[in-house]
């Protein structure tokens, strides 16, 4: 029962970070990206022609992307140490996950400069979506392949 609990605590821990970053105000937000993405356009400007706010737009739905496929395997391995099996668990990790990102936006319309976003949502979403299927295709690869080597003593 503690190890199930515990397992709960990444998902939460993330989820705790994404409301964090989310809770700046945008010219908090914004400066924080645009030091990044400066020192990225500095070393990357004179080999790729890109301008500088399409690598930052980039980058901020980037961020977006990653932090929702990490959380959809957070909760996929929370629910499979709870004993859900692998096609539910795939399906509940992607239905907390979009919740999330929906009630992050909303969170959102509520902090200085910010807005909430549908597109970000969608965005939260495919980054989910990414992580569990990719953990879905392997998972089932390990099982074709334990199950053969079974087989084949």
């Amino acid at each position: 029962m503690k190890k199930q609990l515990l397992a709960w605590l990444w998902p939460a821990l993330w989820m705790v970070l994404i409301f964090t970053l989310s809770h700046q105000p945008a010219g908090v937000s914004g400066g924080i990206s645009s030091e990044i993405v400066r020192q990225v356009f500095q070393a990357v400007a004179s080999v790729v022609p890109v301008e500088f706010e399409t690598l930052h737009t980039l980058f901020r739905k980037s961020a977006h992307f990653f932090a929702y496929l990490v959380l959809g395997l957070l909760f996929m391995r929370a629910l499979l140490k709870n004993g859900m099996t692998l096609g539910r668990a795939v399906l509940w990790a992607f239905a907390l996950s979009a919740l999330y990102a929906a009630s992050d936006e909303v969170h959102q319309l509520f902090i200085t400069g910010r807005s909430g976003e549908i597109r970000d949502v969608l965005i939260d979403s495919a980054g989910a979506t990414t992580g569990l299927l990719c953990y879905w295709l392997f998972a089932k690869i390990k099982w074709q392949h334990d199950k053969k080597a079974e087989t084949n003593w």
